[in-house]
């Protein structure tokens, strides 16, 4: 049913993902689908890395640690953008379309008050993805 699955992180809040990243590793196991790990960082120097390549050498340690934590096959697609804060939703919804992902699998939040101003990313993703997004929350 599912060939590519897409699950994106932010390496810095990695704890607070941890039911998604089960769930998504859960769902290439069962349908044997390789499992994308998509962050997105800034092309300036961050915490994460001082350059786009050394984030994206973090992204691919992470990626091949959750592979052999669960038995999947695991790719890391490290995305570079100006600002990850205003383009972070059409850059992975872009980045879902080019490598022909079947499913986005994200963490979201127990909705609030201000996602009714402003949406969630996950909630924007799921609203414009071509694809079926299963939102995790908790």
């Amino acid at each position: 049913m599912f060939s590519k699955i897409m699950i994106p992180v932010d390496l810095a809040h990695l704890p607070s993902l941890r039911r998604a990243l089960d769930v998504a590793a859960d769902l290439a196991a069962h349908y044997g689908a390789t499992l994308i790990y998509a962050a997105v960082t800034a092309d300036t120097p961050g915490a994460l890395g001082h350059t786009p390549a050394e984030f994206a050498k973090r992204l691919e340690s992470f990626a091949a640690s959750e592979a052999d934590a669960h038995g999947i096959a695991t790719e890391a697609l490290a995305l570079t953008s100006n600002d990850p804060r205003i383009d972070l939703d059409r850059t992975l919804i872009r980045a879902a379309d080019e490598i022909s992902a079947d499913l986005v699998v994200m963490a979201s939040h127990i909705p609030n008050l201000t996602d009714y101003i402003w949406p969630s990313n996950g909630g924007t993703i799921a609203a414009h993805a071509k694809i079926s997004v299963m939102i995790v929350r908790g």
